[in-house]
């Protein structure tokens, strides 16, 4: 069984503040840069829409 976000936070709380500090660096290194926003994942699904409706141009035929 996985720990939850609770837990671990619980479990982080519970280290001397140079520690928790440390992990709080190694967890923003592992965070991805890009994360979608919700107007990004509103854009994602109106192409995806366009797409399945043919209303796209492919690569080749811009080339």
């Amino acid at each position: 069984m996985s720990p939850n976000v609770k837990q671990i936070t619980d479990v982080i709380e519970l280290l001397p503040e140079k520690e928790q500090k440390l992990i709080y660096e190694l967890i923003i290194r592992l965070l991805p840069d890009d994360i979608a926003t919700k107007e990004d994942i509103i854009d994602i699904e109106q192409a995806r829409d366009e797409y399945n409706r043919g209303e796209t141009v492919s690569i080749e035929d811009i080339i």
